[in-house]
């Protein structure tokens, strides 16, 4: 299945969850888009929930099928707990962590800014969203691109980041400090259902 490109309201109510972190696509409508949706429920079976989990934490980091199952085959090879690591390798996602520091609303259009090539990571162009964030890498704005009012306009609205990253909004310039912890993550997914999904 390809990545998500059409309506993001629409697949955030079909999975009951917030793709945007914000909350605002069940606010005015908490139920299933379509004819039948405030009418249908549906229950789901054991494999329908992990499927649905998958989707969900799919959809909000804005990966295709097959990046999702390749960083899921890496995070089983590392030691820890499968579900956290995989948690930490979707965060540490080149277009992830210039929307966690602030510099665009969304990932959609965090994933923009790294694509034209307005990113430098440790004073280097990289214009590929998936590429992997070590922690301590410095990641920054390219200066040509500073005065861009898209970057200005969410840093504005930015009140606060996650303490795993920092960002100078003077500089536009910031650091991918550590890895999260899980209590700094979506507390609404449940990363276990997806190990079960993959592990049935």
């Amino acid at each position: 299945m390809a990545r998500l490109n059409g309506p993001v309201w629409k697949v955030s109510r079909r999975l009951s969850f917030s793709i945007l972190e914000t909350g605002e696509e069940l606010k005015k409508r908490n139920y299933a888009p379509g004819q039948h949706g405030p009418t249908k429920r549906i229950k789901l079976s054991n494999y329908g929930l992990q499927l649905r989990e998958k989707q969900r934490i799919r959809n909000m980091y804005g990966v295709n099928e097959r990046q999702f199952a390749n960083t899921y085959a890496k995070a089983v090879k590392m030691e820890g707990n499968t579900g956290h690591n995989f948690l930490c390798l979707l965060e540490s996602r080149l277009d992830n962590v210039v929307y966690r520091m602030g510099l665009s609303r969304t990932r959609r259009g965090a994933r923009q800014l790294v694509n034209h090539g307005h990113i430098l990571v440790n004073g280097k162009k990289v214009d590929i969203p998936s590429f992997t964030v070590k922690p301590g890498s410095v990641i920054e704005v390219k200066e040509k691109s500073r005065n861009l009012a898209i970057i200005n306009e969410s840093l504005e609205a930015t009140l606060n980041t996650p303490a795993f990253v920092t960002i100078d909004k003077e500089a536009k310039k910031g650091s991918y400090v550590r890895l999260p912890e899980r209590n700094e993550l979506n507390q609404e997914i449940n990363e276990s259902l997806v190990v079960e999904y993959y592990n049935r």
